[in-house]
């Protein structure tokens, strides 16, 4: 990463800049390019720096919004909610991550939220996705995305659809980020790219007075740096040794063609660049267990908005804090099977969300699961997966399980042999879900009796489900971050206060799912958060 080390100056207004901002926005993803939006329409002029082309991690991304407590989008599509519906269910959920009064504020606000984004371009609709699933097809907008509809969560809270994904096809994350980015661009929001921010500049008292960043000045290397990362982004997941090369390579164009350059932020700076999911160093320091799952985001989520405000004196939390998504369906028959640790025995409900199943997979259980299903669940996983039922990414993930990841065992005792567990261990797994699928007892995971398969007999089909499995992938998120005030957005400092004139958002910061995530609500974190802290740096004039 260099040297972050913050510079110091003596006297702001005496200093050479190259240029002079109220306010400087680190990273264009959903909080950077809200925070720019809130704070340029309140009079605000703004900077806006991203080290690539835009978008951050929400613009691949499925684009998932979580709100509730009564959205224009949730009316419209007759779903009834509260906001301390909303609260009650992500109490649970949110645990110790931010306050009680924060938590209740984001839901109080969520409905805003929404219109506010509406307001700017982006197409949320209120179609209804009809059946439970981890992520709807393209004509649905509005779904269960988290664990709503599961005991011990529908105790608390009554079950609402929050998971508003936008318009635009499998993937429409850009359909967030880019009416957002046309709304920047039509209100002054001066958006530079390709401008890799290197470290912060601080006065003599340690408030944060600018930003030194390196920017690609060739049209030539720019075309080229461009290129690569789109490049990169489009095999990612699917060829991580090459993406990885084409990172290297952008690495290279940025430091050997490059130029330095300085920038003023009269009101202070927004850091809102990402997590650290693609900085492996840091991965291995602060969440080593989840190094062998899929880093989830893209190449600037390399944790230098977080060292950087770290650099400042800013304080760290929730760095031990990760999210692995094991989504186990569609189809919806593979979660009528059961999901067994290495030593053969049941740890979840496989209807679960997916991030809920990956905590206990990796926190309880060494990151190893196995699948099983039997004949006829094989066939019906195959029924259901066929062309126009799933995401073709769902359809893809689903026949590479079903032949690909797939091995057969005649018995329980060639099973037990194959999977390297106690046979009795497993035996005792699969007696105690039958005879709970049979209405024989209750489900200790609180599964469904209507969603569980019985499995008296072979053969059985094992599907490996283990975070490091290298057919079934498994996506990780990190989610701690910079402490920050949950008030104003404020860096927290390490010697107690805040740095004075630093802000973060989004995943560079501590937020609403730090503590566990459900889909959007990363995204309605960045949002809220982004909102929080230009409001509080631009205060509104009279």
């Amino acid at each position: 990463m260099g040297n972050l080390t913050p510079i110091v100056v003596e006297d702001a207004e005496r200093e050479q800049w190259d240029e002079v901002a109220d306010l400087v926005v680190v990273g264009l993803g959903a909080a950077g390019i809200t925070a720019a939006i809130e704070a340029r329409e309140r009079g605000a002029d703004v900077v806006l720096l991203d080290r690539f082309e835009g978008g951050g991690a929400t613009a691949i991304s499925g684009g998932v919004f979580y709100g509730g407590g009564g959205t224009h989008i949730q009316e419209g599509a007759g779903v009834e909610d509260t906001v301390e519906n909303m609260y009650r269910y992500l109490s649970m959920e949110v645990q110790d991550a931010v306050s009680e009064e924060t938590l209740r504020d984001f839901c109080e606000t969520s409905a805003s939220n929404v219109r506010w984004l509406t307001d700017r371009g982006v197409p949320f609709l209120p179609n209804l996705c009809p059946v439970k699933t981890s992520y709807p097809a393209s004509e649905y907008h509005l779904y269960y995305s988290g664990n709503e509809t599961f005991p011990p969560y529908s105790d608390h809270a009554t079950p609402a659809q929050r998971g508003h994904r936008a318009d635009g096809g499998a993937f429409p994350g850009a359909s967030i980020t880019e009416p957002l980015r046309q709304t920047a661009i039509d209100e002054g929001v001066r958006i530079q790219l390709q401008s890799r921010v290197r470290r912060l500049i601080v006065d003599e008292s340690g408030r944060v007075v600018g930003l030194e960043y390196e920017q690609i000045p060739s049209a030539l290397w720019r075309m080229l740096h461009r290129h690569l990362h789109r490049l990169e982004l489009l095999i990612g997941k699917i060829a991580t040794g090459m993406a990885g090369w084409l990172r290297r390579r952008c690495d290279r164009i940025e430091d050997r063609h490059s130029a330095p350059r300085r920038i003023r932020c009269e009101r202070g700076a927004i850091l809102c660049a990402g997590g650290f999911i693609f900085n492996r160093e840091m991965v291995a320091e602060y969440v080593p267990e989840f190094v062998p799952g899929l880093p989830l985001g893209t190449a600037g989520d390399d944790g230098v908005g977080i060292r950087l405000g770290q650099s400042g004196g800013g304080k760290l939390a929730q760095m031990d804090r990760a999210s692995a998504w094991r989504f186990l369906y569609p189809p919806n028959a593979f979660a009528e099977g059961l999901l067994v640790n290495g030593e053969g025995k049941r740890f979840a409900n496989e209807f679960w969300y997916g991030a809920k199943i990956g905590e206990a997979m990796v926190e309880e259980n060494h990151g190893v699961a196995t699948l099983i299903i039997d004949q006829d669940l094989k066939k019906l996983a195959h029924e259901q997966s066929k062309p126009g039922k799933l995401q073709w990414f769902q359809q893809a993930t689903a026949f590479m399980n079903l032949y690909l990841n797939c091995k057969k065992a005649k018995d329980v005792e060639t099973l037990a042999k194959m999977l390297d567990v106690p046979r009795d261990a497993l035996q005792e797994t699969l007696d105690e879900y039958n005879e709970a699928a049979d209405g024989k007892r209750s489900d200790r995971f609180h599964k469904a009796g209507d969603s569980m398969h019985p499995l008296p007999e072979g053969p059985y089909y094992a599907i490996d489900c283990s975070l490091g499995s290298k057919t079934h992938l498994c996506a990780v998120m990190t989610l701690g971050g910079l402490a920050v005030d949950e008030d104003t957005g404020e860096v927290l400092s390490e010697s107690g206060g805040v740095v004075p004139g630093l802000y973060a958002a989004g995943r560079n910061a501590v937020g609403i799912c730090s503590r566990q995530y459900v889909s959007g609500l990363s995204i309605a974190d960045c949002v809220y958060s982004g909102l929080r802290a230009a409001r509080h740096l631009t205060p509104q004039n009279p």
